[in-house]
C-alpha cells in the first residue's frame, strides 16, 4: 500500500485543476496515490481531470457530498499510513509532502500543517501573505488562522505546536484518525422539515447505509470540520503540529476579516461578501464544535455568542434560517460530546 494518499474534494474547480495537480505530481516524495472526490461538476472539471491526469482515482457520488463526507469516504476506503489533503485552490511546493512527513517522526503527532501563504490566481503568482500557520482556539471558542493577512517574516516559525490545523493542506496520521473516529450509530438521521436540501447538509441515504465511521463531522458538511477534528485529536492525547519549512500557496475562498471584531465596519463588509449558505454553515458549525469539544463552558463563549446573535439579528437575518436545524441536531451533538470527552468509542 502507498505510504501517503493524497485527497482532494472537488467542487466546480476546473480553473484550479491543472496547476494544483501538476504541483502534486512534481513532489520529491513518490510513494503516494491520488484520489479525487467529485462534489460538483457543472464546469466540466471532472472531464479535464480525467484527460490531463488519468492516474488520479475518481470517486463521483453524483451530488454535493460536502467536504466532510467526501474525505470520510476516502479515509474509510483507502489504506495508507498518512492522508495528505490538498484543497482545490492549493499549490504545494515540490518538497511539501516529504517535509511534512518529518513532523510525524514524533509518534504523538496526529495532524500537521505546513506554512500556507496566499496565492493570487488572478495574477497567477504566489504572495508572501500568510494564510495559515495553524489555528489558535480561544476560550470563547473562536478559531482563527494564526498570522492570517500578515506578511511572512518567519514570525511563527519557532512555534511548532498549534491548537488545530487547517485542512486546506493538512496531513493526518491514519492511526490518529482511527483513534478518534465515531461509530456509525452516532450519525444523525437527515434533518426533515427545513428549507435546506439534503444534498446541502446531510449525506444521502445510500451513503448512510454503507459501513463506515465518521472522521470529519458529517453534520458540518463544510467549514470548521477541520478545527473540530484537530480539537478531538487533542482531547484524545494527540498533537497538532506546524511545519514552517513545508510551504504551499492557497487561493482561499473565505477567510477572516483583517481587523476581526476590532474593526466593526470591516467585519460587516467582509461578511456581506460571503454567501448566505456559507454564513449559515459557519454559524451552526462553530457552535457545535465548541459544544462537542470544550471541556468547560467558559463565560467568554456566552458573551461572544450573545453579541454574535444580535449582530445576526440586525445584519444577517438569513443566517437565522439555520436555527431549526441546530435545534434538531443539538441532542445528537450532546451525545457526541459525551463520547469524545468520555473517551469511549
Amino acid at each position: 500500500m502507498p505510504k501517503v494518499t493524497v485527497v482532494q474534494v472537488i467542487y466546480n474547480s476546473k480553473r484550479f485543476i491543472e496547476p494544483c495537480f501538476s504541483a502534486i505530481f512534481k513532489q520529491t516524495f513518490k510513494d503516494f496515490n491520488v484520489v479525487a472526490v467529485i462534489s460538483g461538476n457543472t464546469d466540466g472539471g471532472k472531464e479535464l481531470l480525467m484527460e490531463k491526469f488519468p492516474q488520479v482515482e475518481i470517486i463521483d457520488p453524483g451530488f454535493n457530498i460536502g467536504f466532510a463526507s467526501g474525505h470520510n469516504l476516502v479515509f474509510e476506503k483507502f489504506k495508507s499510513d498518512f492522508f495528505q489533503l490538498v484543497n482545490p485552490d492549493l499549490i504545494i511546493e515540490p518538497e511539501y509532502i516529504e517535509t511534512m512527513l518529518k513532523a510525524f517522526d514524533e509518534k504523538k503527532v496526529g495532524a500537521a500543517t505546513g506554512k500556507l501563504l496566499r496565492y493570487d490566481f488572478d495574477r497567477n503568482k504566489p504572495t508572501n501573505i500568510i494564510d495559515s500557520t495553524g489555528v489558535n482556539i480561544s476560550k470563547s471558542g473562536r478559531g482563527r488562522d494564526r498570522g492570517q493577512h500578515e506578511v511572512d517574516n518567519g514570525q511563527y516559525d519557532d512555534f511548532p505546536s498549534v491548537d488545530a490545523v487547517s485542512a486546506a493542506g493538512a496531513m493526518y496520521r491514519s492511526a490518529a484518525l482511527e483513534d478518534i473516529k465515531l461509530p456509525k450509530n452516532l450519525l444523525p438521521e437527515p434533518v426533515e422539515g427545513t428549507n435546506f436540501s439534503k444534498s446541502n447538509f446531510a449525506p444521502s441515504t445510500s451513503l448512510r447505509d454503507q459501513n463506515y465511521f465518521e472522521y470529519f463531522d458529517q453534520d458540518f458538511h463544510s467549514y470548521w470540520e477541520d478545527v473540530d477534528l484537530s480539537w478531538r485529536m487533542k482531547n484524545a492525547g494527540w498533537k497538532n503540529a506546524y511545519v514552517p519549512s513545508a510551504v504551499a500557496y492557497h487561493g482561499r475562498g473565505a477567510g477572516s476579516s483583517k481587523g476581526g471584531y476590532k474593526d466593526i465596519i470591516g467585519f460587516i463588509s467582509h461578511h456581506s461578501k460571503i454567501s448566505p449558505r456559507v454564513r449559515q454553515l459557519n454559524y451552526k458549525n462553530h457552535i457545535f464544535m465548541y459544544i462537542k469539544n470544550s471541556r468547560y463552558f467558559y463565560p467568554q463563549f456566552f458573551v461572544r455568542e450573545f453579541f454574535m446573535f444580535w449582530y445576526i439579528l440586525i445584519f444577517e437575518t438569513s443566517t437565522l434560517k439555520v436555527v431549526p436545524v441546530m435545534l434538531k441536531l443539538l441532542p445528537k451533538m450532546w451525545k457526541k460530546r459525551k463520547v469524545i470527552l468520555g473517551g469511549t468509542h
